[in-house]
């Protein structure tokens, strides 16, 4: 009933809206071909000209969230943060850095110590300046593990003193350091070249700590509603939160330091049923989604609405590489050379828009490697390598277990690899779960196949492969089933300290990926699309790696 009740307040809320405010542009209003002259005044010399239209955005949030913390560092709530959060730096849509909070960023020669400089502009929209002391505090509470930030390790965990804190055994880290007003000293563990990239976030965007942290030293309750007197930094403020209707309206902050919005008014509905959603798209009642995804979205609202340049993020199924039987490597290269890489991502998104991956890096740079073969459909050479392992053909293999298989798209390419399996090798027992926790007893340790994602958050190859393929990452150890290659290691290890200017970074990585590959460990799927999720009238609407809105301040609507 709670539900029912929150859709239909939702559309009440969207009518009134709507009626209240208008569409953000008015169409002109066709007038017969000769019409009569109007019984009216001329207007005066020096009449006004019309008021413009006012340029509100309406946007679409999938759930009914309570906590609109800015500290969150995950959920649907994280994807508008950049809103009403000014980041230190930010990515543009072609992975190119820019400044906002930080106008400079100086590592020492080596990589370990790097200095942040505040921009003088920089304040809340109280007027107060944005300071070091807000800056590290920030940095500080996001580790506390009371706070529950979701991503706060892929920012900060290289920083001296971020075990202790995110423990729970400190309050403060103690690589970081208030140097004056404006300046912010790092001090690392490991010389980190990319340590600028990674910070390059609102997802860790500085907060007025004197707001946001208690006597106790932990995050207050509730500090960032607006009737709490919350002040922001990005473009964009809340002026009113009712959590239980779900609806927040934003209105422009007039000490924003950046350029002028377009948009005067961002009003955010929470609509929970997909469909429901949809159709108040289709029919001009909203203008952006927040994440959305059903298996007709392109051909309900076009493929333009899902489209976007590639993140580097990718799914692919991966082998565990110490269960029966994949751990004989003549099963593993069966497995995959049975599978025909255009009909797999025909099958998973026939209308689009993801690509077919062919390797694991995707949209950084040295994911072109000249020098990588991909895995060739060959069922001949399939059914070859199958009588070559220990098995000697399909009839003494265990049973194949798939898990991960959770969303439509995924249960699609999961049922085409499947049905490749027994055509092309003859393998007739093959099961497949959503979820890990689907599995119990022996089952659990013997899975052998994981449909996951691998990415990183940087446009850095050595930080998506170390991510994915190193022996200690999680998908390594959790997926591949202990996965380790010790030349994979020092390859990785080798480029990880090599500046990013440098090209030794690049080769030693692609190194390190050509001979993952040897080892016939994945079966690559499906690079996915940053998505606007945005109406053909929305324009720059463009997300970034973290799905923030990269330009908030540019974005307007021609309807």
């Amino acid at each position: 009933m709670r539900r029912i009740y929150s859709v239909l307040s939702v559309l009440m809320v969207a009518v009134f809206v709507l009626s209240a405010c208008g569409t953000p542009t008015a169409a002109p209003v066709e007038q017969p071909a000769n019409p009569a002259p109007a019984a009216t005044e001329a207007p005066a010399a020096n009449a006004p000209a019309p008021a413009a239209a006012e340029q509100v955005l309406r946007i679409i949030h999938p759930a009914f969230d309570q906590n609109w913390s800015p500290m969150l560092g995950g959920g649907h709530v994280s994807r508008l943060y950049s809103l009403w959060w000014a980041a230190p730096m930010y990515f543009d849509a072609k992975g190119d850095i820019h400044p906002m909070v930080f106008t400079e960023w100086t590592p020492d020669e080596n990589f370990t110590k790097w200095t942040f400089k505040i921009d003088p502009k920089a304040v809340f929209s109280d007027g107060s300046p944005i300071t070091a002391e807000d800056v590290k505090g920030t940095w500080d509470l996001s580790a506390h593990p009371a706070t529950g930030h979701a991503r706060v390790d892929l920012f900060l965990s290289g920083v001296k003193g971020f075990a202790a804190v995110s423990k729970g055994e400190a309050k403060e880290m103690t690589g970081l350091v208030a140097k004056d007003a404006q300046t912010v000293e790092v001090t690392l563990g490991a010389p980190d070249p990319i340590f600028y990239q990674k910070i390059a976030t609102n997802l860790i965007a500085p907060v007025k700590i004197s707001q946001a942290k208690g006597e106790d030293g932990e995050q207050k309750l509730e500090w960032w509603r607006p009737e709490n007197g919350v002040v922001v930094s990005g473009p964009f403020m809340p002026q009113s939160m009712d959590l239980d209707k779900g609806v927040i309206t934003f209105v422009r902050n007039p000490k924003w330091f950046g350029p002028t919005p377009k948009l005067d008014k961002i009003i955010v509905t929470s609509v929970e049923d997909s469909q429901t959603a949809i159709t108040m798209l289709e029919n001009g009642e909203a203008d952006i989604h927040t994440y959305i995804e059903t298996p007709t979205l392109v051909k309900d609202l076009g493929l333009e609405f899902v489209a976007g340049p590639d993140m580097p993020k990718a799914q692919h199924f991966w082998l565990n590489v110490n269960a029966e039987p994949t751990n004989d490597i003549n099963v593993r290269k069966a497995l995959i050379m049975a599978i025909n890489g255009a009909d797999l991502i025909k099958a998973s998104h026939p209308d689009g828009p993801d690509k077919l991956a062919t390797m694991i890096p995707n949209a950084v740079p040295g994911a072109d490697d000249p020098l990588y073969l991909p895995y060739p459909y060959d069922p001949e050479g399939a059914k070859a390598a199958l009588a070559a392992s220990k098995y000697g053909g399909p009839d003494k293999l265990p049973k194949l277990m798939m898990v991960g298989i959770s969303y439509p798209a995924a249960e699609a390419a999961a049922q085409y690899i499947a049905e490749q399996w027994r055509q092309v090798l003859g393998i007739q027992t093959i099961d497949m779960k959503p979820q890990f926790d689907d599995y119990s007893g022996p089952d659990k340790a013997n899975l052998q196949i994981y449909r996951d994602d691998v990415g990183t958050r940087v446009p850095d190859i050595v930080s998506y492969l170390q991510g994915s393929i190193y022996s200690t990452c999680g998908n390594a150890v959790n997926k591949m089933g202990g996965y380790k290659n010790s030349e994979v290691d020092s390859l990785l290890d080798q480029a990880s300290v090599k500046g990013v200017d440098d090209p030794d970074r690049i080769k030693l990585a692609q190194q390190a990926d050509r001979l993952f590959r040897d080892d016939f460990a994945f079966i690559p799927w499906d690079i996915t699309p940053t998505s606007a999720f945005a109406m053909p009238w929305v324009k720059n609407a463009g997300r970034n790696i973290d799905w923030q809105i990269v330009e908030p301040w540019n974005v307007s609507i021609e309807k």
